[in-house]
């Protein structure tokens, strides 16, 4: 490639889907194709998704036919699934195939595409074998391929989710799969870079989707479109201030007439949120690596909640300790109370911090949402109403 389509691989590389395809669009049809076709074959399709009809008909012209086909067969398959990484097959041959026959085949296929493996299938494309290159030449060139193959092949299905994938294939050191329907049938071919670069894209999105950032904004993201991605989530952030400030509004005498509570607001707050995102942070990485099996996610709720309950007690001892001090210094008689009422409310706060840490991505995926999607935002809203609302009402109830 010359440099000025290395420039824009370069570029639509760093480009979220809508970003590149804007990119693609002021480049000609040809130089298009080349960048489509170095992309990952996940990220090209939707890259061509959001370009538009004719500048994306006109890249297609210069993508060779298979090539154009098997994207159009990974569509059938979920997007975050193996089959959405399909690169059609090559080097295919018939088990009764001669190895000299196979090694002048070789030389014209190598010529087009690279060829890591060779695969032997029947007449019905049933994947019987792989032909590792060394041993093909080394091998008597009259032998035929099903005395040379090898037969116990390990391949993907193409429904199989990424994080699946990329488990089954941790202890399978290969550079290319291939991937066979449930027949057996030999589908298309995934390349390890290919499989890992694409759940690397997705692990890496997750963290700015607990906080409202599309998966989509990069750094190259233009100002006005990173606008747009953020600014609705912190309106509906701003929302969720509000509701938590409305709390404080209901107890706002009880702040007149104890102003050493407002000390305290932000400790309660700060730690009842970080107890609920570090149960956010365990039930997003179990479901990202497939850990959180289905049925296990009352398991997981039930230890979130008993943890919150144990952290919550034992940083309340602390907690109440300080408020102790405190209130013992601006010499308020009602000192150990106060302690007491900053101990309950630590505890029963970070209970349901560690909750709703668990709960809020295990219904986002029930509602068929992204789990991570804006999660951060949601759980801080429970934390904030639950310990600001706990604290000042026992506050109320409890202190003369």
């Amino acid at each position: 490639m010359n440099s000025e389509i290395n420039n824009l691989l370069d570029a639509v590389s760093k480009s979220g889907a809508h970003d590149a395809a804007d990119l693609l669009e002021q480049a000609s049809g040809e130089d298009a194709a080349r960048v489509l076709e170095q992309l990952n074959p996940m990220v090209a399709q939707q890259v061509m998704d959001e370009m538009q009809e004719a500048p994306r008909t006109a890249a297609l012209h210069f993508i060779p036919l298979e090539k154009t086909r098997q994207w159009q067969a990974n569509r059938e398959y979920p997007e975050d699934s193996v089959g959405w990484l399909m690169e059609a097959p090559v080097a295919v041959f018939r088990p009764t195939l001669s190895v000299g026959e196979t090694i002048e085949e070789l030389r014209g296929l190598t010529r087009t595409a690279f060829v890591t493996y060779g695969y032997v299938t029947d007449d019905s494309n049933k994947l019987l074998g792989v032909l590792v290159m060394r041993d093909l030449m080394l091998a008597d060139r009259s032998a035929k391929l099903k005395e040379v193959m090898y037969t116990n092949v390990f391949n993907l299905r193409p429904d199989m989710h990424l994080t699946e994938a990329m488990k089954a294939c941790v202890g399978q050191h290969y550079p290319v799969y291939p991937v066979c329907d449930a027949e057996g049938r030999l589908l298309g071919l995934v390349r390890g870079q290919t499989l890992f670069e694409a759940r690397a894209i997705e692990i890496s999105a997750q963290v700015g989707s607990m906080v409202g950032v599309e998966k989509e904004e990069r750094l190259s993201t233009p100002l006005l479109r990173s606008l747009r991605f953020r600014h609705p989530w912190l309106q509906i952030n701003l929302l969720t201030c509000f509701v938590a400030a409305a709390v404080v509004g209901v107890f706002q005498s009880t702040l007149d007439r104890l102003v050493l509570l407002a000390v305290f607001l932000p400790v309660l707050s700060g730690q009842s949120g970080n107890t609920g995102c570090q149960a956010l942070a365990v039930a997003l990485r179990g479901m990202t690596l497939g850990d959180l099996k289905s049925g296990e996610e009352r398991r997981l709720v039930m230890k979130e909640g008993f943890l919150g309950l144990l952290n919550g007690m034992l940083v309340g001892v602390s907690a109440g300790l300080g408020m102790f001090v405190y209130a013992r210094m601006n010499h308020n008689p009602n000192a150990l109370v106060l302690a007491g009422v900053v101990w309950i409310a630590m505890s029963v706060s970070c209970v349901v911090s560690g909750l709703s840490g668990a709960l809020i991505p295990l219904l986002l995926r029930k509602i068929g949402a992204d789990p991570a999607t804006a999660s951060s935002i949601f759980l801080t809203t429970a934390t904030d109403v639950i310990s600001m609302g706990t604290f000042l009402g026992l506050a109320a109830l409890l202190v003369p």
